[in-house]
């Protein structure tokens, strides 16, 4: 084997291996912050009521909010719930009726203040599905990641045993 060849067959295998430890690593990472996902939804106590649920989210009755894709389908809830509530207006859109009626209208404070609990725990929960979303992303490249180390590594050692001046 000649030097190019050689130095190649020594980038395959430097590479391969720090692809190889990395993978696991963001693997562990994505999995641990799964974990600590579903920790802490279900810290909150969430549960979907048993009944008047819309159609689409029938199937999350009784159940607990302890996942991302539970996550998500909370704040659909809650976004039927405060679009019912406001008219579909926002807490932005409350706030201006607001200031215009010269902030002394107690029935638009209160649902000024019911769209913003609304959006703020709407809020919440998205990022709580994001973040389930980023965990899935990082589990997936650090096992890709980890199999082509490991191909790396395989190759570059196939190159060195195919080398008839071995040392």
């Amino acid at each position: 084997m000649d030097g190019s060849h050689r130095r190649a067959q020594a980038l395959l295998a430097a590479v391969g291996t720090a692809l190889a430890v990395t993978g696991p690593v963001m693997v562990l990472r994505g999995r641990s912050g799964r974990k600590e996902i579903r920790s802490e939804l279900a810290a909150q106590k969430i549960t979907f009521p048993e009944r008047g649920l819309p159609d689409a989210l029938a199937a999350f009755a009784g159940q607990p909010v302890e996942t991302g894709p539970a996550a998500h389908a909370y704040a659909e809830f809650i976004k039927g719930n405060l679009d019912h509530a406001t008219g579909g207006r926002t807490y932005a859109e409350i706030s201006s009726e607001l200031h215009g009626a010269g902030g002394e209208d107690e029935k638009l404070s209160e649902l000024r203040q019911t769209a913003f609990m609304g959006q703020s725990l709407r809020a919440s929960l998205m990022s709580a599905y994001q973040a389930w979303h980023l965990t899935t992303l990082v589990t997936g490249l650090g096992a890709a990641l980890t199999g082509l180390g490991v191909a790396l590594v395989a190759t570059a050692d196939a190159l060195a045993s195919r080398s008839p001046n071995r040392s």
